[in-house]
């Protein structure tokens, strides 16, 4: 009998190795890779986040193309220690780092100010920032729910100030970071900004908002000459799980080492989006592992888009003399 349990115990040790093993590969196998050798000499390329994990990648990657790379960053020492990394192992030295703490709208329009102050075109945005936490919630400066101010409301009002920049270099694009998560939330317009709820589930939230933002976006800018697309990067082996506390982040940590995406994989899709010359005047799409996929409905509903616009604004206390989309 003790026998019999023993073989059983190890036939199914075997299989769960052979499952885990076999998905790893499956994993391996299907990751996308940009493989476009575009140029991106003399074009200015604005991300978010680029400090740390897939956004640093990216800035790494369009850095060796040739682009000015402008790193908008909360942490200025781990970004300014990114940037010497990255103009080292490039050779271009015009990767700057400015400051931006996306929670805080009066950093984001000094950020745009700055921008526009010192550059006289802008290429490529790239939303790429993000904060995800666990149970601590917290509430912004501006009366903000901190994952929503980060991960929605500050790139909305980033996109509003930078827009006519954007439009003056067309054709651009600004592409945005969002995430398959967004399946698993609901997007409740009637509590947009919801203190008070837990963390860990707002961060799907933010990403649905990301992607029902995007189609807006994408909708209002159409014939402007600047295009406007979304994309999940992956599970990635990044700084965004260091709030997942302990012991939940053991057997995260087993997870995250065995089967994400490391940060210059998950980077391939932004990349793509932002240098592929196939990509021309492509706008509204989302993109998972290089390849165009589909969305559900719910996030496409022009009627909910407009209406998380609106609502945005109020939100962000956009003004007369602000630009508006």
């Amino acid at each position: 009998m003790l026998f019999c349990l023993a073989c059983l115990a190890a036939f199914a040790i075997v299989v769960i190795a052979a499952l885990l093993v076999g998905l790893r590969l499956f994993a391996y196998f299907t990751l996308g890779v940009c493989r476009s050798k575009a140029s991106m000499k003399g074009k200015t390329v604005v991300i978010t986040g680029a400090n740390s994990g897939i956004g640093k990648e990216t800035a790494r990657d369009l850095a060796k193309r040739g682009a000015k790379v402008i790193m908008a960053c909360r942490n200025l020492e781990t970004a300014n220690k990114a940037r010497d990394e990255i103009i080292e192992g490039t050779g271009n030295k015009d990767v700057i780092v400015k400051k931006l703490d996306l929670s805080s709208l009066k950093s984001v329009r000094e950020f745009a100010e700055d921008v526009k102050r010192s550059i006289s075109k802008l290429d490529v945005l790239i939303h790429n920032a993000g904060t995800a936490d666990m149970f601590k919630s917290k509430t912004t400066e501006d009366g903000l729910e901190y994952t929503m101010a980060t991960n929605h409301f500050g790139p909305f009002l980033l996109t509003h100030l930078l827009i006519e920049l954007l439009k003056q270099s067309a054709p651009s694009r600004i592409v945005v970071v969002g995430s398959e998560l967004y399946r698993l939330a609901a997007l409740n317009l009637d509590k947009l900004n919801p203190i008070g709820t837990l963390p860990a589930y707002l961060y799907y939230v933010s990403k649905c908002a990301n992607i029902v933002f995007s189609q807006e976006l994408a909708r209002r800018l159409a014939d402007t000459g600047v295009t406007v697309n979304c994309l999940h990067p992956g599970m990635i082996d990044s700084g965004i799980w260091r709030n997942v506390p302990f012991p939940l982040n053991l057997p995260l940590q087993l997870l995250i080492k065995g089967f994400f995406k490391t940060p210059e994989q998950g980077a391939q899709t932004t990349i793509l989006l932002a240098v592929s010359e196939e990509l021309e005047g492509v706008t509204g799409k989302y993109y998972l592992d290089c390849k165009e996929f589909f969305l559900s409905n719910r996030v496409k509903d022009p009627a909910k888009g407009k209406k998380l616009w609106e609502l945005s604004e109020n939100f962000v206390g956009l003004e007369p003399t602000d630009p508006h989309i």
